[in-house]
């Protein structure tokens, strides 16, 4: 072997030796004989250093799994013995191998067992027991090759071919019928063995049963010798854990629901005399996490045993799964309310399941009750945060306990189902109990307690959030906790997570406002004063402000009295801050763009006349205008890089809140209305001169972009006299991103104004298109991932284009760029059809020559549209879908091949038994086809109902494809 080389394969190596070690590596795996060096080094243990033996193990498990079968039956056989040697060497060793080497040589046996087990190594376990026999160090490799050879046959991450799980298929059966029952006893006998002497080969090999037990016979495992000696290790610090997640997959094996049922009840017995059932005894909470899961695998058992005897109409023996299930309730609710979260979240899925059980019951009994009654305030006391959450800066722990409660959210929503009168009562107590006493109350309590009143929105739903009509008990109950709720003065209290929760409830439940309007002026005050948008914490000033747009939103009906007020008292919040003056204001820009709109949804729903409308808004632009214009200025200015981006952002900024001011308005009818036309001409001329600044042009572009789109749907034609200079200066030096970016805003003036801008895009249609054929005829590194998708991408937007241009009707736009470009379009589109394997430019290429041979394939049009029809449309509707890389299993593919079969009907359509006359005599005899099979594609095509014809198309290429 290379020395050199083999010295890059520690990972203190320097770069060059290691990038000489994986060349090497790449040399030995295409290399026919290297295999065999690396398997006499292994053999004959020639190298201590452990990264070489496992680089030896790399080496053989290529050849393995990628070149086996070019060996020859000696080479095969050298491969066998090698193994077998090195394993025998381990029984020798002074020192075992690492651990790494070991999963590495088990991985390998592993792959050589899938291989050859039903051919030439019909002995294999035979073979390697007679090796190891009981030696420890055996022993740990053998049950490494197990757990290897599981993971290989039933590991459900792994994808496999069809052949592959045929294979393994095959596989099990025969161990089933040649080896397993050797394989239990050789197990047996390593558990008895090892259970007091040696723990970590003790608890692989309870892994080992515990993987196989869900494919092989149960009867071999759930029996008294092996189930004494589970519950023996049960009681064995060391070994407790493993023996609980071998049980648990003893009980979620598949069977029989009555023999489950027998099962799950003689182990609960055997457990519960052992003394498990009493946890409160139990101070180990990884043990009592794993034996949650037990419990949870034999609850969730039961039910489905339950399950299915209803199903089969088996009423006694479902009646007696069902008392099994009762009497598991009890240890049930202990580990659901036990303080550690992972005990109590590993229990939840038989709790969800129990509700759905009582759920179909006709009727509850008191102990169903008192059951039901028990979950709910577990699931209330658990929903409390805890004194460590870390609100401020919230890591792995706050996250784990986030999803714990969105677990618990669906014990609630459950709980609702079964007994909603019995849900809002308890929330109604314990809220009602704790807002009484908000101000001596712990904040974690609070929270909840408004939490709870939050989660019955979702809990008990109802249309359109009417929760305060209909069902009179309910709406008068709910009413009470709101009104409650915002006359406590609770939304003063000290903490973030009160005040947080106080906001999304008042949002959450808007619809009481309307029901007592009263309560909205000290609401509106909470969200503007310290309690809300001035509050001391970043965090609830930015969700309020998301809240606040939402409340105004809602209830723009009711905020009429208010708005002048809400205006003024904003009015510091909507400053532009410029990157000079150090200022750090309240809001971050994202905030600010929900305090721009909802200024803009005050002034536009107002009830006030046109006229103070227009001054409102006036108002709110002019700053931004004016501050606009100066930061331009400086940006022409500005030296230094750092500062350009800073300006630039801040125009941005700008561009951006004007534009989101607009969001208030539907369309130009409204605008119009409120007299506002004007002010946002003004934004727009203000806005346009930063599309020809030279500096920071991605931001800047971007921006104005954004606002000519709203101006678009607000403004309509009034835009269109500023469109043709924005264009112009949006395509000088773009790049790909630009012009993906700016096809959209043509795509939209194209589509809304259609013959209205036709002199406009026949002006700009080739410098378009010459701007993007220069970007994607520009030379990218061959491996470039980025470049080749933003190529793909603008590809995508350039034929969307074409689209946009032809299905709105303006065809002339591109009949009258004169004929050389005519076709230099045409062809794009059918290489775009062809070439690209790409399935979503592939089926927009389609769409466009199925529209393009609707107008122009007729008698009458343009001259030389017929010949490239039969030229190059009818091969693209053929070529295409015959490409390697046209899979017809894709659904994007399978889209462009409809549009395809669109293509096809169209040119049939428009040229009549010409075309089935080219495709009969011409066409398909090019291409070999058999004439039974062109005789039924032309029949094909001529069918009346489209669908049919596409069918049919698909079935065509699926036969046409090797």
């Amino acid at each position: 072997m290379d020395e050199q080389a083999l010295l890059g394969l520690n990972p203190n190596a320097d770069s060059d030796f290691r990038q000489r070690a994986l060349a090497y590596f790449e040399q030995l795996k295409i290399s026919p004989d290297a295999w065999q060096v690396c398997a006499e080094a292994l053999a004959q243990r020639t190298y201590s250093d452990d990264h070489i033996k496992f680089f030896c193990f790399q080496v053989l498990e290529h050849q393995i799994k990628y070149k086996y079968s070019e060996l020859t039956t000696v080479q095969q056989q050298l491969i066998r013995e090698t193994l077998i040697s090195w394993l025998q060497a381990q029984m020798l060793n002074p020192q075992p191998e690492k651990t790494f080497i070991r999963n590495k040589a088990a991985q390998v046996f592993a792959l050589l067992f899938v291989t050859e087990y039903l051919t030439r190594w019909p002995k294999f376990f035979f073979d390697i027991l007679s090796v190891v026999d009981l030696n420890p160090r055996g022993v740990d490799l053998y049950l490494r090759i197990l757990m290897a050879i599981d993971s290989e046959l039933v590991d459900r991450d792994v994808v496999h071919t069809s052949e592959e799980a045929r294979r393994n298929t095959l596989i099990k059966d025969t161990m089933r019928e040649q080896c397993i029952p050797n394989l239990v006893e050789s197990w047996y006998q390593i558990l008895q063995n090892y259970q007091y002497t040696n723990s970590e080969v003790t608890c692989q090999c309870l892994e080992v049963v515990g993987a196989y037990v869900s494919w092989i016979d149960l009867s071999l495992i759930a029996n008294d010798r092996f189930i004494n000696m589970l519950l023996g290790h049960m009681s064995i610090e060391v070994l407790r854990e493993e023996a609980c997640d071998c049980l648990f997959e003893i009980v979620n094996k598949g069977m029989d629901p009555v023999d489950k049922m027998k099962l799950v009840e003689s182990l609960c017995q055997v457990l519960q005399s052992a003394g498990f059932f009493s946890i409160d005894q139990e101070e180990d909470v990884d043990f009592l996490a794993r034996f949650s899961k037990l419990v949870n695998g034999m609850g969730q058992s039961l039910i489905v045993s339950w399950t299915k005897l209803i199903k089969n109409g088996d009423i006694k023996n479902a009646q007696e799964a069902l008392q099994a299930i009762e009497t598991k309730v009890a240890l049930m609710l202990q580990l659901l309310i036990h303080e550690d979260d992972d005990i109590s979240s590993n229990i939840i899925g038989f709790c969800y399941d129990y509700l759905h059980i009582l759920k179909q019951l006709p009727v509850l009994s008191d102990q169903q009750k008192a059951n039901v009654e028990a979950i709910m305030l577990a699931v209330m006391k658990k929903l409390t945060y805890d004194e460590e959450y870390n609100f401020e800066n919230e890591g792995e722990d706050e996250a784990m306990f986030v999803e714990y409660r969105k677990q618990l959210k669906l014990l609630l929503d459950r709980l609702a189902q079964v007994s909603p009168e019995l849900l809002l009562a308890s929330v109604r107590r314990v809220f009602s109990s704790t807002l009484q006493n908000w101000q001596t109350t712990r904040f974690m309590e609070v929270e909840v307690a408004i939490r709870l009143l939050y989660m019955l929105a979702e809990a008990l739903p109802v249309s359109h959030g009417a929760h305060f009509s209909g069902d009179v008990s309910k709406a008068s109950a709910l009413q009470d906790m709101m009104r409650t709720l915002v006359t406590s003065g609770v939304s003063s209290y000290q903490h973030t997570s009160v005040t947080l929760e106080f906001f999304e409830t008042v949002v959450r439940y808007e619809k009481f406002f309307t029901v007592e309007p009263q309560h909205i002026p000290c609401v509106l005050m909470a969200f503007l004063d310290h309690r809300g948008l001035r509050h001391s914490s970043a965090k609830v000033r930015s969700r309020t402000a998301y809240l606040f747009s939402r409340f105004v939103k809602s209830l723009n009906k009711q905020m009429n009295p208010f708005i002048e007020d809400i205006l003024n008292r904003i009015q510091d919040l909507l400053e532009l801050s410029p990157p000079e003056n150090g200022y750090q204001s309240l809001l971050s820009s994202d905030d600010q763009l929900f305090i721009y709109e909802t200024a803009g949804v005050l002034i536009v729903n107002s009830e006030y006349p046109a006229e103070r409308k227009q001054a409102l808004m006036r108002n709110l632009l002019t700053p931004l205008m004016e501050k606009f214009k100066i930061l331009l200025e400086k940006l022409m200015l500005a030296q230094d890089e750092e500062r350009q981006a800073s300006l630039a952002d801040c125009l941005n900024h700008a561009v951006g809140f004007a534009s989101r001011t607009s969001k208030a308005f539907s369309n130009k009818q409204t605008v119009k209305q409120c007299g506002c036309s004007e002010v946002y001409l003004d934004c727009l001329q203000t806005f346009l001169p930063a599309l020809s600044c030279p500096l920071q042009k991605d931001i800047l572009r971007s921006g104005v972009r954004t606002f000519l789109h709203r101006m678009i749907i607000c403004l309509e034609e009034e835009v269109l006299p500023f469109i043709p200079s924005a264009s112009e200066h949006m395509l000088k030096d773009c790049e790909g991103k630009d012009l993906q970016e700016f096809i959209p805003l043509i795509n939209q003036i194209t589509a809304k104004f259609k013959i209205q801008v036709s002199p406009f895009l026949q002006q700009m249609f080739m410098p378009l298109l010459h701007a993007i054929f220069e970007v994607l005829l520009r030379p990218a590194e061959e491996n470039d991932q980025s470049a080749a998708l933003e190529k793909q991408m603008l590809r995508r937007s350039y034929f969307a284009f074409l689209q946009t241009v032809t299905g709105s009707g303006m065809s002339e736009v591109i009949a009258n760029q004169g004929a050389e470009n005519v076709e230099r379009v045409l062809v794009t589109v059918i290489q775009g059809a062809v070439e690209y394997p790409d399935p979503i430019a592939q089926k927009t290429c389609f769409i466009i020559l199925s529209k393009l041979v609707e107008l122009w394939g007729g008698k009458d049009g343009p001259v030389g549209f017929a010949d490239f029809v039969y030229k190059h449309i009818v091969p693209a509707c053929f070529l295409a879908p015959l490409k390697q890389t046209f899979d017809l299993a894709d659904a994007q593919t399978v889209l462009a091949l409809s549009e395809c079969a669109v293509t096809l009907k169209t040119i049939h359509l428009k040229r009549g038994p010409e075309c089935v006359q080219y495709l009969q005599q011409e066409y398909l005899p090019s291409l070999q086809v058999a004439p039974e099979i062109i005789q039924e594609f032309c029949q094909a095509l001529q069918q009346p109902d489209a669908k049919v014809f596409k069918n049919y198309l698909k079935v065509f290429f699926q036969r046409a494809k090797p």
